[in-house]
């Protein structure tokens, strides 16, 4: 199920982030944020991280807990986008029927998924979480000891082993621009 429903016509619209930890989310998100900001675009960016520590704190990681997570950013960004903001959600969301909820929730919702194999995301991870969890220090890691589903019709695939971050950012605004958003190059 695509979202025929983007253009910039319609005011706002999620660009969902979601692939296993230490895919580029992040990184690709604040890339985007800072060109669209630049572009003087109104857009806001929902970094997973950061909501954990602000608006779900005390949220585990059980997969009742993590749907909650992923369902209060969603929520957060439909009330963006149905107010013109280009939302950026950047999470994990790794269980395909939570992003299919927000898909349906959401009028405008872009889902980008960071395709990269698990052994580059597992070389990437400065935190060293991978390590506890391959070493079963840490329960419920996706990709480890949790699943994830990887989305079946994603609008965008962003193979993040193979591109830079400035170049996976790039064919973002590219799928905005042939929408019709003007955003500088």
């Amino acid at each position: 199920m695509v979202s025929n429903n983007l253009n910039s016509d319609l005011g706002g619209v999620t660009l969902w982030f979601t692939g296993l930890p230490c895919s580029g989310k992040s990184t690709i998100a604040q890339l985007l944020f800072e060109r669209l900001q630049g572009s003087r675009l109104k857009v806001e960016l929902l970094d997973g991280d950061v909501v954990r520590q602000k608006l779900t704190k005390g949220l585990g990681f059980s997969k009742e807990d993590r749907d909650e997570n992923i369902r209060r950013i969603g929520y957060v960004c439909q009330l963006l986008s149905r107010n013109g903001v280009i939302a950026i959600g950047a999470a994990i969301s790794p269980y395909r029927a939570i992003r299919d909820e927000l898909r349906g929730m959401i009028p405008c919702f872009v889902e980008i998924y960071l395709n990269c194999p698990l052994e580059v995301c597992v070389r990437r991870d400065v935190k060293g979480m991978y390590k506890r969890a391959l070493a079963g220090e840490l329960k419920n890691f996706t990709g480890v000891s949790d699943p994830y589903e990887e989305p079946l019709h994603p609008e965008l695939v962003l193979n993040t082993n193979e591109e830079t971050p400035e170049q996976s950012a790039e064919k973002v605004l590219e799928y905005l621009r042939a929408r019709g958003w003007e955003i500088a190059p």
